[in-house]
């Protein structure tokens, strides 16, 4: 489904520093930016006719990992370097990125990607939406930048600069509903805020990621999951959508680790209706009426309860199911919530495993790494316990758990 060296390099991502030429008050890194873009793109899409959300997912992926290759370049000199050197660039981030590529799905999203770079027809449509989306992401960060570079001689232009863009995107609803702060931005804001919250917040952690950037890396897993078991285009589509919002409602909650939430009988159940309860205050009512249903089912919301990790399809009802590869038709909507609730963990996992692979281990992160361990199981042909196997040894880290839990 997925080698450690492609998530090696979808974790870097939490390293790079944006803005890191300007003062910040809060750290900004381009795993986070990604994963706003992608929620941002998913609300303009929503709005547009004729899109593809399949191709939507996949350029915004290919974008997302060139992204990561060219990061010592600035995004502006990049966009200057692309239009004169675009062929060599694109070839020079393809060979870096291909022997991590090779081998999933028998060689053809490499292809894909390939192709992509090379022909900018590709997908236009949908690259259009996510250059919006990425724009209207940078300027949601540069709003906090501003704040704390208003004495340097040139942030004016730069806002001057920032300001001016939007009018490329006009032809975009959703970017004229953000731009004139409509119900829509206070999603797209309570989304960005999600950056603040640190995952395996009691434990110190390298690299430090955010619940936003965690939702991002659950849903290039379940993506890839999707493609491994040849999922229609729907239930593709679903699974990525649904792991990229299956914790938005955090951003009204916090984020509450799993020992706490269970430490006390029927507290979970207490938090579990919060959380609806905020969605249904604060999250559904500044979504479009159209999208009601929808987002609603993707959240995981139905009779009363919300469980996003359960497999789902939905015709004229949802339903609960054993199997969702029974359903692999468009027309059942289906999700595989039991491998996307795999996909979460085998992200925490690498969480766990990299900070662990960094030197910067403690207690919490060894031994909820042996828990999470043990939670993994196959999904449909898939051995998500034998892809954290291997990453603990591609990162190092094996020896060193094993070590340290002899020791306790």
């Amino acid at each position: 489904m997925i080698n450690p060296r492609i998530i090696d390099y979808i974790f870097t991502s939490a390293s790079i520093q944006r803005w890191n030429d300007y003062p910040r008050m809060v750290e900004l890194v381009e795993l986070d930016k990604q994963a706003h873009k992608f929620i941002i793109a998913y609300f303009i899409a929503k709005l547009e006719k004729d899109i593809n959300y399949t191709h939507l997912i996949e350029a915004g992926i290919f974008e997302f990992l060139r992204r990561v290759v060219v990061t010592d370049i600035r995004p502006d000199v990049f966009r200057k370097a692309l239009q004169k050197k675009s062929k060599e660039i694109n070839s020079w981030v393809i060979s870096k990125l291909a022997p991590s590529l090779k081998d999933i799905d028998n060689g053809n999203f490499l292809q894909k990607f390939q192709e992509y770079l090379e022909n900018p027809e590709m997908y236009k449509k949908e690259r259009f939406i996510l250059k919006a989306a990425s724009y209207l992401a940078t300027k949601w960060e540069f709003s906090i930048v501003y704040q704390t570079s208003q004495f340097l001689n040139d942030i004016e232009d730069v806002k001057k600069s920032v300001d001016e863009e939007i009018e490329d995107y006009y032809e975009l609803i959703g970017v004229r509903k953000i731009a004139l702060n409509k119900k829509l931005a206070k999603i797209i804001d309570l989304s960005g805020r999600l950056r603040f919250q640190k995952r395996w917040a009691q434990t110190p952690r390298v690299p430090e990621t955010s619940v936003l950037g965690h939702m991002l890396t659950v849903a290039i897993f379940g993506y890839f999951f999707s493609i491994e078991v040849n999922a229609c285009d729907k239930r593709l589509q679903n699974n990525f959508f649904t792991a990229l919002f299956h914790d938005l409602p955090e951003a009204l909650t916090r984020d509450i680790i799993t020992p706490v939430k269970y430490c006390v009988d029927e507290l979970s159940d207490i938090i579990a209706e919060y959380e609806i309860e905020k969605i249904e205050d604060d999250i559904l009512p500044n979504i479009p009426d159209s999208l009601h249903d929808e987002f609603s089912y993707i959240l995981g919301l139905y009779d009363g309860v919300k469980e996003e990790f359960e497999n789902k399809i939905y015709e004229d009802k949802i339903q609960i199911v054993e199997d969702v590869s029974k359903y692999n038709s468009d027309r059942y909507n289906a999700i595989d919530g039991l491998a996307l609730k795999q996909c979460d963990k085998l992200s925490a996992f690498v969480e766990a495993s990299l900070s662990i692979s960094h030197g910067i281990k403690s207690k919490e992160l060894i031994s909820g790494k042996k828990e999470i361990l043990k939670a993994l199981k196959v999904i449909q042909g898939v051995d998500f316990k034998a892809i954290a196997t291997q990453i603990d040894y591609e990162f190092g880290t094996t020896g060193q758990t094993q070590v340290r839990m002899e020791f306790d």
